[in-house]
This record gives structure tokens, C-alpha cells and sequence, in this order.
């Protein structure tokens, strides 16, 4: 008579996590031989299960805290889950719920490495600077809610690798609360910035020329333009745009002067602000036409520090009212966190860019 061997065997397959970090367990049946494996349709954290025994390990609460909950709370918090949320995956998977003043006490933990990253050593050359705010509402000391702004200061470092080189919230910005960021930055190390890209931050241009005086400051285009057709009439804001596109898509700095002379001709008496406020800032959204179109691309727009702040807003949409700035510092710090995983590459043609900037700004900017 034929022998039948039969053998069952318990597993997870880390390499196929869910959004929570969380295995799905298998089990496998081998019947003389011949295998199946199938879904038990549970998941597990990783760390909670004992690969030598094929089984959930005990979970005492103080022993499961050691093992790395409190890490588990801090990865879900930085997905932006709510504390309910987590407190019912707590109670979900290892049969306890816990208090938002216990969570907010967990993801404190990382407080201390805000402090030690915004004090970090920066390097001593920046080729690009994108600088932007971000708004949200926090309540502030007499419980009411405010709007408080982060101003994060996205850079392209000489290696062509993005680098968040600071967060600062304040109530409002302006010529000293400028100064004082970018003495933070010179503090850190930062020697020189080649080119900073702004969206028309109040005070900024008067601060960086104190502080780095050969910095290129470009003003985005694409908010000045949305600035001004704010102020053109709904009928006539097609044709207006047609005629811009003659002053900021021109090929050179020559070609751009003689469109925005031709839309003043055109449209000065209709709406001269729009016109003056162009006029006013002509050689701080100009200074892109010196470069060649890779490097225009970068720098006539803050879209790459707003693509960033899109990224961030994923994580932090469903926060209504902060309870305070340090609620809000660690949330949006911890989506940092997240992000620049993927900042493990230089930006696209990052070989023709690095040449052109080390031509264009000689002895500031060396390759070799």
C-alpha cells in the first residue's frame, strides 16, 4: 500500500505589503509531493510573525510596544490616517485601541529629529532654489483658527539631486522674516545660490541681495500671469493671452520687450496695472531668457517646489484645524520624510544642465 505524506505549512509574503505594511499569510499544502498555495485572507505586520514556528507570535501590549508599534503609529501617521483610523487598526490587529493624546505622545518621538534635521550642515553651493508656502488653518493660543504658512525651501544641489533644505512657518512674511531663513541657510553652510525661484515673496528680493548678493532672482512667470488676467476683462482675457504669449514665449530678452511694448500700445489704457505691474518687474521674470530652454524650464515657474507641496497636500488633506504649529511641523515633516525616498535620482538631463550652468557661472559652479 502506497504511503501519502501530507504537510502544512503557515507564511507570509513580505515582499507583497498592503498600504499599512501589513503580509498576507499563506498556507501551503503538499500532498505527496505536489504543492498549493493559497490566501487565508489575513494580513499581518511583518514583525509580528515567527517564520521558525510558521505562526502569529504571543502579543503581550508591552512586548508588541518594544517590538515596534509605536514605529507602526508614527508609518501610519505619516500616511496621513487620522488617529481613529489607527486607533482601529490597533484594536484590529492587536486588540487594544488607543487615545489620540497617546498617539500624539508615539509621533512626538520624531520631534527630535525635526530639530536635528533643520540644524543639519547643508552644502556650501545650491544651483537652484525654489521657494513657496503652503497654508493651513491651526488654532492658535486663544482657540481660534488661524492661517499659518510653511515655507519650504526646495533646492537642486551640484550632484542635480533635490534636496528640502528647511521648513519655516510664520504668521507672515516679509523683508525680515526673509533675512532670517536665509541667514539660517548661511549658517548651515550655504556659501552661494546660483538662481532663486520665487513666486513675488514679499521683502524677498531686498533680503537676499544682503546675504547673497550674486544670487539670479527669477519671478514666476506662470503666477504673474495669473496675477494679471485676474484684473483683464472675461471678454477680452482670450486675446490678452495671445498677445502675451508674445512677451513671456518670446525667444529672447530683445523679442520679449518689443511684445510687452506692443501690449501696452494695445491694452495700456484698458488695464494699465496689469501693464505697470510687468513693467515694475521686468528684469526679475526676464532673467530666464539668458539661459538656454532645459535650464528656462527649471526656473521661469515654482512648479517644481508646488509639485512637491502636491505631494505633501495627499498626505495632509483631510486635516481639518491643527491643534498647534507643532502638530502641523511634524505632519508635514513627516510627509518629507516619505518623499524624498524617491529623490534618489539626479532630474532629467542632468549632464547637459550641469554643463551649461558650469559655462554660464564659471568659477562658481565647477564640474571637475
Amino acid at each position: 500500500m502506497e504511503r501519502t505524506t501530507f504537510c502544512l505549512l503557515f507564511y507570509i509574503r513580505r515582499t507583497k505589503l498592503n498600504r499599512n505594511g501589513e503580509a498576507p499569510i499563506m498556507m501551503r499544502i503538499t500532498v505527496n509531493g505536489v504543492r498549493v498555495d493559497a490566501s487565508v485572507k489575513k494580513t499581518i505586520l511583518p514583525e509580528f510573525w515567527s517564520a521558525a514556528k510558521g505562526k502569529v507570535l504571543e502579543k503581550k501590549r508591552e512586548t508588541i510596544l518594544a517590538e515596534g508599534v509605536a514605529e507602526r503609529i508614527i508609518g501610519l501617521y505619516a500616511l496621513g490616517n487620522s488617529t481613529r483610523e489607527i486607533s482601529d487598526w490597533m484594536e484590529e490587529n492587536l486588540g487594544n485601541r488607543v487615545s489620540a493624546e497617546t498617539i500624539s505622545a508615539i509621533t512626538d518621538r520624531v520631534l527630535p529629529e525635526i530639530k536635528a534635521w533643520r540644524s543639519r550642515s547643508l552644502d556650501s553651493v545650491y544651483l537652484i532654489v525654489w521657494m513657496d508656502a503652503i497654508h493651513y488653518k491651526v488654532m492658535d493660543e486663544r482657540g481660534c483658527a488661524v492661517t499659518r504658512a510653511i515655507y519650504n525651501v526646495l533646492a537642486l544641489d551640484s550632484e542635480g539631486h533635490k534636496d528640502l533644505l528647511g521648513m519655516y512657518i510664520s504668521k507672515n512674511e516679509g523683508a525680515n522674516f526673509w533675512l532670517n531663513v536665509l541667514t539660517d541657510l548661511q549658517t548651515r553652510g550655504v556659501c552661494d545660490i546660483l538662481i532663486a525661484c520665487v513666486d513675488g515673496l514679499k521683502g524677498f528680493p531686498d533680503a537676499i541681495q544682503s546675504v547673497f548678493p550674486d544670487t539670479i532672482v527669477q519671478l514666476c512667470i506662470v503666477h504673474q500671469i495669473r496675477n494679471s488676467i485676474k484684473y483683464v476683462g472675461s471678454k477680452h482675457q482670450k486675446e490678452f493671452m495671445r498677445d502675451l504669449k508674445h512677451v513671456y514665449g518670446a525667444v529672447n530678452k530683445e523679442s520679449a520687450e518689443t511684445g510687452l511694448f506692443n501690449l501696452e500700445e494695445k491694452w495700456g489704457e484698458k488695464y494699465p496695472i496689469v501693464i505697470k505691474s510687468w513693467q515694475d518687474n521686468w528684469e526679475r521674470l526676464t532673467e530666464y531668457f539668458q539661459f538656454t530652454s532645459d535650464i528656462r524650464r527649471m526656473i521661469y515657474t515654482t512648479n517644481t517646489v508646488e509639485g512637491y507641496h502636491r505631494q505633501v497636500r495627499k498626505v495632509t488633506k483631510n486635516k481639518g484645524v491643527f491643534p498647534n504649529d507643532t502638530a502641523l511641523e511634524k505632519l508635514v515633516y513627516l510627509a518629507y520624510r516619505n518623499i524624498r525616498k524617491k529623490w534618489t535620482m539626479p532630474i532629467a538631463n542632468w549632464a547637459a544642465i550641469a554643463q551649461q550652468l558650469a559655462i554660464k557661472f564659471g568659477d562658481r559652479f565647477k564640474l571637475l
